[in-house]
């Protein structure tokens, strides 16, 4: 979220309460706020000055019984910021109700109309946005602490794997919360580090003898000045989902998506998604389970400073929106005022919650040939599993193209080491190499997808020709 602060006034507010507030502490400054407002609680300042630390710190309770108590007391400047909170809770006719009652105080202000202006456009976006919220079902909701909230997300093998970047990098030093995905085969890994002032971007890196190394920086359209972070891939490999707090969001982080290019070695324009995914709060770390059927995503909408509420939702195969004349049942799904909202009548939701909810047993995969997801009824680890004997001869071959495209892959890595170690003189010939294996392994990387996808299809026929 985007807030506009003048300085405090010293004569309301002790300093150290003012120094807080200006390094951004505002949870600390929001502490000795309360405080004098003990000895003074209905000093419109005080409560002014703590509604809008409140809104910072997530608290909208406070934040709007101190604004009304401001308001109260004729501390107009309130009603703009009683706006923003009622904009941000989606009810977008008691915001209009508080700009309206600013505007007439504030009509000869220009600095202030302008401000206005923002917080009246910043609402409409919203409002867009809430008038567009996507039909998902929410199954199940978790409320963590932030540095423990990847233990909500329990990834098939066949997903990939995703884990604190300080336990990747063996760097204590780095204890944030950045994330890295590394992909079901371990060869490819996704992170962020800093890069720019405003914040992070999004790097890969590839397997190569020991270790990762080739590090690369994602091509723009994805890399922007603003913040990148939390990367996860779909099983193509090609389909990435991310936050960032560039791309126009509606504020901190938001969730987008976009797909990569083989060919061109770029991405297509990353897509914000849709309300409930996304929020005027942080939204990030969106996760597609294939095999299990779910997904998962974290917002601290309306959550304290150190929370994370993790989202478990069914992923939909097509964008479906929320069908609905009633407002206040649209602005519920939109913020997920309660996730029974989303489900379905008469159906059970258990055994999808006992998955989003199992660790996968080394033992298990052991005893599993392969993982491949024919839909969300059917998912074969065998193949005696197919009904389809098409089906099950494209599958083999897609088994093949894969053996050859990690072959490949393997080759790929030990020459461009060799490559980085040889002297000038030698280069030439690598660079011939190593760009021929890179159009072997898009080559195989195409047919390993294509026959796949039509082992499904023909799996899929059959299955319903059998109905």
């Amino acid at each position: 979220m985007f807030f506009l602060f003048p300085t405090l006034l010293l004569s309301q507010v002790s300093e150290e309460a003012q120094t807080l507030y200006d390094q951004g502490k505002y949870s600390q400054a929001k502490e000795l706020l309360e405080i004098e407002l003990i000895e003074k609680p209905t000093d419109a300042y005080i409560n002014y000055w703590l509604g809008r630390a409140s809104l910072y710190t997530g608290d909208l309770t406070t934040a709007e019984k101190s604004l009304t108590q401001a308001k109260s007391r004729r501390y107009h400047d309130a009603t703009l910021y009683l706006g923003r909170l009622y904009a941000l809770q989606y009810k977008f006719n008691a915001a209009e109700k508080e700009f309206s009652d600013y505007e007439r105080v504030r009509r000869r202000d220009k600095d202030a109309l302008a401000l206005l202006e923002e917080e009246r456009d910043y609402a409409d976006r919203l409002k867009r946005m809430v008038s567009r919220t996507e039909d998902i079902q929410i199954i199940d909701s978790v409320v963590v602490s932030k540095d423990n909230f990847l233990s909500v997300y329990n990834l098939s093998a066949s997903g990939g794997s995703i884990q604190w970047a300080h336990d990747f990098f063996n760097n204590r030093e780095n204890e944030n919360n950045s994330v890295v995905y590394m992909n079901e085969r371990k060869t490819k890994v996704y992170f962020s580090r800093p890069a720019t002032q405003q914040g992070s971007t999004l790097y890969t890196m590839e397997e190569m003898l020991e270790n990762f190394g080739n590090e690369k920086m994602l091509p723009s359209p994805i890399t922007t000045a603003e913040d990148q972070a939390y990367p996860f891939i779909l099983s193509d490999g090609l389909t990435i989902y991310f936050a960032s707090k560039g791309h126009e969001t509606i504020g901190g982080y938001d969730l987008f998506v976009s797909r990569y290019n083989l060919y061109s070695d770029t991405y297509l324009n990353p897509n914000q998604l849709n309300m409930p995914f996304n929020s005027p709060f942080n939204d990030y770390m969106m996760v597609i389970d294939e095999q299990k059927g779910i997904g998962w995503f974290a917002s601290d909408r309306y959550q304290p400073e150190d929370k994370v509420c993790v989202y478990t939702f069914i992923p939909n195969q097509e964008v479906r929106l929320v069908l609905t004349e009633d407002e206040e049942q649209l602005e519920n799904r939109a913020k997920i005022n309660n996730i029974k909202d989303s489900w379905r009548e008469g159906l059970d939701y258990s055994n999808l919650l006992n998955k989003a909810r199992t660790i996968n047993s080394i033992e298990e995969s052991k005893q599993q040939d392969f993982e491949f997801v024919i839909n969300n009824d059917f998912t074969y680890y065998h193949l005696s599993d197919f009904s389809s004997f098409s089906a099950r001869e494209y599958f083999i071959d897609a088994l093949e193209f894969e053996r050859q495209l990690e072959e490949a892959e393997k080759e790929l890595a030990i020459k461009r080491a060799q490559y980085s170690a040889a002297p000038s003189s030698n280069r030439s010939s690598l660079t011939t190499e190593i760009l021929l294996l890179e159009k072997t392994v898009a080559q195989l990387y195409d047919q390993y997808k294509v026959t796949k996808v039509m082992a499904r299809n023909e799996e899929i026929k059959h299955i319903n020709a059998s109905k």
